[in-house]
């Protein structure tokens, strides 16, 4: 307090952290960010709701709400296992709760769901085809039953979901805005966006440039541009280079390479509900040629790769291009994921100047990986610890929001604990991170990655004035409650883009939710545990309902079949 009594002016505004934990703003090095802006407020967001009854009675309100020629959309953030019913919803339960408005429900890489007026608003019938990749599953009478299975790309699910109606630019704009203040409650202040699908440039980065024009950014921005159509990658990364460069941009608003992709043949499917793809012989003549034109002009990239597999045959490409001195070369390259990344290959990327960026992937996807590969496998998937044993660089993030949630704390409790959303263990101790080397991958860990780490991710003088204050101690509270923590003031470049509790009202005004009737402007965002009474009660009427069902099962089949009480599921209602 004597230091900073100096700088107080007349019209300084001082707040008091109360003796609060406060903490660097967080930066998420994998989020599709840009894209979960353009589409938020369309959103009913299952994100940290505790049970499959409060889920179906939100989407049940919503659907009274949601216009005629609207769909009602659950993408991504949520897992069975987070629910007290440990099971998914069914066909049969989202057309009882929405009979006449399409609901369209994401899970994970894995599956979609959709009622009866989302297949008919689809265009799914007896004669559509399965998609390379997916199926359309179908009853006796050929008839889509409304459940889509990527097997094992996801493309069914996500052109299925580019079906949906669209916003107009206003609201695009109002979405973005509130997405981002969504972000800033959880403490964060930077992100990493690494393109995606249906996300083409420069069309659809055209609200967060208008908003960092306008000055209205509430989080620093590092993005990508990933080729969208396949076989006119090398034409689109090609008039990429002649027209734009890393570092176009401010400190707000930033290009920083390619990818996630640079060519479709190279990418993998990360659904680990499937066996693993094998990807088409001779990719590499084409990838070889992307990542040329891009290291000779001076181009980063980021990779998408699950696994080794997939690692190991990219590496042979940089290994020949390094012979010719493109590697390492000063431009900033990483993969993103490398769930099952081996340690020969980490020592290639580390010879090859390369770095890493992890998601917490497995705290939604770890059933489904154990139940395939099992417990050893497991241990080290991914193998963070092996990674930073090497030096390399390593940063955190979700890959939100299609899959994972954007809650940063539930990335950091998973890292931490290694445990999934659902509580099951899946590393050793070896392979964990204490809070401190974990909050590092999530602050400066994403800024090395940007070349920024010199001015964001720590607090010091000469550093961006991003902080957090938290709701609770991330260092002290017990392990089991970080995903709880939440920011109740965030700054950004010194100005107030979020408060709560004792800073209510001391944040920068954002306009109202538009539209009228979106999810997010009568539920918000991510469920917040202390949402309290509405929650406890749905959670201890579906532990009671599951009870009653496995004990007619118990009694009807003669034999408990799933023993223990973590797992009150019956597993014919899971997909």
């Amino acid at each position: 307090n004597h230091e900073l009594a100096g700088l107080v002016g007349p019209a300084t505004r001082v707040v008091d952290a109360l003796g609060r934990r406060l903490v660097p703003g967080l930066n998420d090095s994998h989020l599709h960010v840009i894209r979960g802006g353009l589409n938020y407020v369309l959103e009913l967001r299952w994100d940290g709701v505790r049970s499959l009854r409060r889920a179906l009675a939100m989407l049940r309100e919503q659907a009274g709400r949601t216009p005629k020629g609207q769909w009602i959309r659950v993408v991504g953030g949520w897992t069975p296992e987070q629910f007290a019913e440990r099971r998914m919803p069914t066909v049969a339960e989202l057309n009882a709760a929405a009979p006449d408005t399409p609901v369209f429900v994401l899970h994970l890489y894995q599956s979609a769901l959709m009622n009866r007026a989302a297949v008919i608003a689809a265009g799914f019938t007896r004669e559509t085809p399965d998609p390379r990749g997916g199926q359309i599953v179908r009853g006796r009478d050929g008839e889509p039953t409304g459940v889509l299975l990527a097997a094992p790309g996801a493309l069914v699910l996500y052109s299925t979901l580019a079906k949906a109606p669209r916003l107009d630019e206003a609201d695009r704009r109002t979405s973005t805005i509130h997405f981002l203040r969504e972000l800033n409650r959880f403490g964060l202040t930077s992100a990493l966006d690494a393109a995606g699908g249906f996300q083409n440039f420069p069309d659809d980065y055209a609200t967060v440039t208008d908003l960092a024009r306008s000055g209205e950014l509430t989080l620093r921005i590092a993005y990508y541009l990933f080729p969208q159509t396949p076989g006119q990658e090398l034409d689109d990364l090609r008039r990429w280079t002649e027209t734009v460069r890393p570092g176009d941009g401010d400190e707000w608003l930033r290009l920083a390479g390619a990818g996630e992709n640079l060519t479709w043949a190279a990418a993998d499917f990360e659904n680990f509900a499937e066996p693993r793809p094998a990807l088409d012989d001779g990719y590499e003549a084409e990838f070889e040629q992307a990542v040329r034109l891009l290291a000779e002009n001076g181009w980063g990239f980021r990779l998408h790769a699950t696994y080794d597999e997939t690692i190991r045959r990219d590496l042979a490409v940089f290994e020949k291009l390094a012979a010719e001195g493109l590697f390492p070369a000063g431009n900033r390259w990483l993969f993103d994921h490398a769930e099952t990344v081996r340690d020969d290959s980490l020592d290639r990327i580390a010879a090859l100047g390369g770095a890493l960026s992890v998601q917490n992937r497995m705290s939604f996807q770890g059933g489904v990986f154990l139940d395939r590969y099992g417990a050893e496998a497991a241990s080290r998937t991914p193998p963070v610890r092996a990674m930073l044993d090497r030096g390399l660089t390593v940063a955190a993030g979700t890959d939100a929001t299609r899959v994972s949630s954007y809650n940063p704390w539930v990335a950091l409790h998973w890292l931490v604990t290694g445990r999934t959303v659902g509580g099951t263990p899946l590393y050793p101790p070896a392979n964990l991170l204490d809070r401190r080397q974990a909050l590092d991958l999530y602050t400066r860990g994403g800024a090395r990655l940007t070349g920024e780490d010199e001015v964001k991710g720590v607090l010091r003088e000469g550093c961006y004035a991003d902080l957090a204050v938290l709701s609770q101690d991330y260092f002290t509270v017990p392990a089991e409650t970080i995903p709880d923590i939440e920011s109740v003031l965030t700054v950004v470049g010194g100005r107030i883009v979020h408060a709560a509790a004792e800073y209510a009202g001391l944040e920068e005004e954002a306009p109202p939710v538009a539209p009228a009737w979106s999810p997010v402007a009568h539920f918000g965002g991510y469920a917040a545990r202390g949402d309290g009474a509405a929650q406890a009660d749905t959670v201890a009427e579906a532990v009671a309902e599951s009870g009653r069902h496995r004990a007619w099962r118990a009694a009807r089949t003669g034999t408990d079949p799933l023993p223990g009480p973590a797992h009150p599921v019956d597993p014919c209602l899971s997909h």
